[in-house]
């Protein structure tokens, strides 16, 4: 390359445009190869085939000159699946990529993930957090990692992460999603070091940009929206590229929240062998094929002082390393069967990046055994007496949801928090719940604690994706990020003075959801003393936890108990035996612990009662214990009754001790149907007392 060429432009920092444009080469051409050779129907052998391949063709030269801007040791970027270009220009091997897509071993996933959902720790460039397959999920997670540079800067006074920033990746189609709109809103009321990053190629998969978006343009839409610098570029113009994401990059660093939009042609399908001629026409595909960016980085560094035999130097130089990156990853080994359970949670391993042992920030567990002290308490001060130790004694941890700041949290389980401890680490969030808890993740792979709170339990339902996300990140990364945290949900009837108050959308329980989600741990807790002992077990634990808190139980005399001290920490997967029986088992948690005993009063002694406290994982030794003593079973839950959680404690029963059972296995459980506001009708849908009282008075007398 010429000497002149460092003077083409008037930046701070040029780049360095033969390095610049390997790396594009090299991205077009893996991809190429791979639509060669290695793709279904020109490949037969499914050990050497490319399942899913996406490619990049067009998407490179913008993803490259970006990964060179980010040179923080801080810096992240929430990536998706079209940025393997990105990725390879911040650490990833080509032998890497290949042997993602043909799902071998020794890759960012270890063949547990589609070969184009990457993730990658920091290999001295900006760290990749981890991509993940439903669209628009990796916005609110780069809010997080955003937010947690400032935390780290003004909370902990980590100066090293000054001016770091995050970006969120996404193509066009991605901005209709519920996870931009909750980054965004999170990202431009905190003013926080976030860029979006929107490659437009106008299509997602076949549906044109205006249908995604009003004009088919989402910098234009937003031209006005408050704090939010808007960039715009040609992303096949490599000066205009160059300059304007220098100045995006600077901007953020500087001053806060930018949208830079790239226009990019996508030059394949969707996917390999999709016929892009079903919707595009041939006009538009010929226009799409003359806005190649590589096409025009190479008249662009030819015009600046690189010879032609040299860009086919380069051309022959990437063929040779993919050639020999390919033999590479063929000859990895496909992953060890026995290693496919493994990460689902912390088997003591570290992970590579994320939760607070890889920086020897966690707390260990404490005694237990209770310490009580002081009077009876209600749950609601077990809970808020156990968020302000832990917030004292741990500086990583935040604290943050819908009303939890000045007004102390709807139900006042966050009162006087705020002012005691700071809005930057208890503080109020925009009415997003998938914003919420995507931030939670991004502040979690950042290495911080974070404790969202969702009002109530249905409410958390919109955040689907994000709670299926953060429970497999272990297992998807191979142990390369991990993220622990606490998610607090109120739920169930609220009781009030005149009674039982419930109705269809701060009122189902519906834990089964929970424990059918893979990695995470779930508390169910009944009474203070367990609240707080879980509460603080899952607090300094290694794995993501749903906190379930029945608002029944919050503030009514049967669950008071003795605070049992500050440092309790009730294992998890160990039930409570709160009735002596010989006769039948009964295994429930929460609300219907008191409906159950209140049940068997008058079958004294012949009942055994087993609180669960915890649904996942929950206690199999204790239930089949008892079930093999008293010879039948059955089990209550406020859940609806159709694929409620009793089924699954029923069919390890029937399983693990049918020759021991006397009597026929029952449950009782809601009725399917919403929970109703009507009292009377609350009273009938609900698990009444004297349903459970006749099950029990059947089953002692079959």
């Amino acid at each position: 390359m010429g000497q002149n060429q460092q003077n083409v432009f008037p930046m701070t920092h040029p780049f360095d445009w033969r390095t610049i444009a390997r790396q594009v080469i090299l991205a077009r051409e893996l991809d190429q190869l791979e639509e060669r050779e290695l793709v279904a129907g020109k490949m037969t052998d499914p050990r050497r085939m490319v399942k899913y391949q996406f490619s990049a063709g067009g998407h490179e030269l913008v993803q490259v000159l970006l990964a060179f801007a980010l040179d923080h040791p801080h810096d992240a970027a929430g990536v998706y699946y079209r940025s393997r270009p990105f990725l390879l220009s911040i650490g990833l091997t080509p032998r890497e990529a290949f042997a993602a897509g043909l799902a071998r071993a020794g890759t960012p996933s270890d063949g547990r993930d589609v070969g184009v959902v990457f993730n990658l720790p920091s290999r001295g460039r900006a760290t990749a957090l981890p991509s993940a397959g439903d669209v628009g999920s990796q916005y609110s997670p780069s809010a997080g990692w955003a937010n947690a540079i400032r935390y780290r800067v003004r909370v902990l006074q980590q100066s090293e992460w000054e001016g770091a920033i995050a970006v969120a990746m996404g193509g066009d189609a991605s901005v209709a999603s519920n996870g931009f709109w909750g980054a965004l809103n999170i990202a431009t009321t905190q003013n926080l070091p976030l860029l979006f990053w929107i490659e437009d190629n106008q299509y997602g998969i076949s549906v044109p940009a205006h249908l995604q978006t009003p004009g088919g343009n989402i910098a234009a839409n937003l031209a006005s929206y408050g704090n939010l610098k808007i960039f715009e570029c040609d992303g096949a113009d490599p000066r205009a590229a160059a300059e304007t994401i220098h100045d995006a990059v600077r901007y953020v660093r500087a001053h806060g929240p930018a949208l830079a939009r790239w226009r990019v042609p996508r030059l394949q399908g969707h996917t390999y062998g999709e016929d892009q001629r079903a919707y595009k026409s041939d006009a538009l595909l010929a226009r799409e094929m003359a806005h190649d960016p590589v096409m025009h980085l190479r008249e662009f560094v030819l015009q600046n002082g690189m010879a032609a035999d040299e860009w086919g130097a380069l051309i022959i130089d990437v063929r040779a390393e993919l050639r020999a990156a390919l033999r590479q990853a063929e000859a990895q080994p496909s992953p060890d069967p026995a290693q496919a359970t493994r990460f689902v949670f912390f088997d003591g391993a570290l992970p590579q990046q994320g939760g607070l042992r890889v920086e020897q920030a966690h707390l260990e567990r404490g005694t237990d055994i209770p310490q009580p002290e002081g009077p009876r308490i209600n749950m609601l001060d077990a809970i808020r007496r156990t968020l302000e130790h832990e917030l004292r004694v741990n500086p990583r941890m935040l604290l943050f949801g819908e009303d939890v700041g000045p007004r102390g949290g709807v139900h006042r389980a966050t009162v006087g928090l705020q002012k005691e401890f700071g809005d930057a680490r208890v503080f109020d969030t925009s009415l997003n719940e998938e914003g919420i808890l995507g931030r939670a993740l991004g502040l979690a792979w950042a290495g911080l604690l974070p404790v969202p709170e969702i009002q109530f339990r249905k409410y958390a339902d919109p955040a689907q994706n994000e709670l299926d996300d953060i429970g497999t990140t272990r297992w998807r990364t191979a142990n390369k990020f991990a993220n622990p945290m606490v998610v607090r949900m109120p739920l169930g009837f609220l009781v009030k003075q005149f009674g039982a108050l419930g109705d269809p959308w701060h009122s189902p329980t519906n834990e089964v959801v929970y424990a059918h989600l893979v990695g995470w741990r779930v508390a169910f807790p009944s009474n203070a003393q367990d609240a707080a002992g879980l509460l603080r077990t899952a607090l300094r634990g290694d794995d993501p936890t749903i906190f379930l808190e029945h608002r029944g139980l919050l503030d009514t005399p049967h669950a008071r108990r003795p605070y049992p001290g500050d440092d309790y920490c009730l294992p998890f997967g160990i039930a409570a035996r709160v009735a002596q029986g010989d006769e039948l088992t009964v295994v429930t948690w929460g609300e219907c612990v008191y409906r159950c005993l209140e049940a068997a009063q008058p079958f004294a002694g012949r009942v055994e009662i087993l609180d669960l406290r915890t649904i996942a994982p929950w206690d199999r030794e204790q239930v089949l214990a008892s079930v093999k003593k008293t010879g039948k079973a059955m089990v209550v839950h406020e859940d609806l009754t159709t694929g409620g959680f009793a089924g699954e404690i029923i069919a390890v029963i029937a399983r693990e001790a049918f020759l021991d059972l006397d009597a026929p296995l029952e449950r009782v459980a809601a009725a399917d149907t919403p929970i109703p506001f009507s009292v009377e009708l609350l009273d009938v849908v609900l698990p009444s007392v004297e349903k459970i009282r006749a099950t029990i008075e059947r089953l002692l007398n079959f």
